[in-house]
């Protein structure tokens, strides 16, 4: 059985992007989210691996993590402003924008897209 040729798919202009936002689109019949952060483009199946929720239209924050002390006493959360999380809006299941990975377990990921940025032109491959 052949293999699926590759289709490259013009999604939006690199301006319609800013650092730390998002845009949702749609290509025939698939939906994508794409992300920018520390000015690199990620695109991902708007679908959560957890159970198929719209994941790219969840909240996007910065990783929040313990403040944990020398003494290993815990003082509060501070958000780690270096990485990006998005949040799925069903079940509050949490992925890291730059790798798709959930946020506590290899056993998630989000479905990548291989995504380019041209001449103010962002690009989606498409199988």
């Amino acid at each position: 059985m052949p293999a699926k040729q590759i289709r490259r798919v013009r999604v939006a202009h690199s301006a319609d992007l800013s650092n730390g936002r998002r845009l949702i689109v749609d290509i025939g019949e698939s939906t994508i989210g794409l992300f920018r952060f520390k000015d690199e483009v990620y695109a991902y199946a708007n679908t959560c691996p957890h159970q198929g929720g719209p994941v790219c239209q969840g909240l996007l924050t910065p990783r929040v993590k313990e403040d944990v002390q020398p003494d290993r006493t815990v003082t509060g959360m501070l958000y780690d402003v270096d990485r990006l999380h998005i949040v799925c809006p069903w079940h509050g299941a949490e992925f890291d924008v730059t790798t798709g990975r959930h946020a506590t377990t290899d056993k998630l990921r989000l479905q990548p897209y291989t995504v380019t940025e041209e001449e103010g032109e962002i690009y989606v491959d498409l199988r």
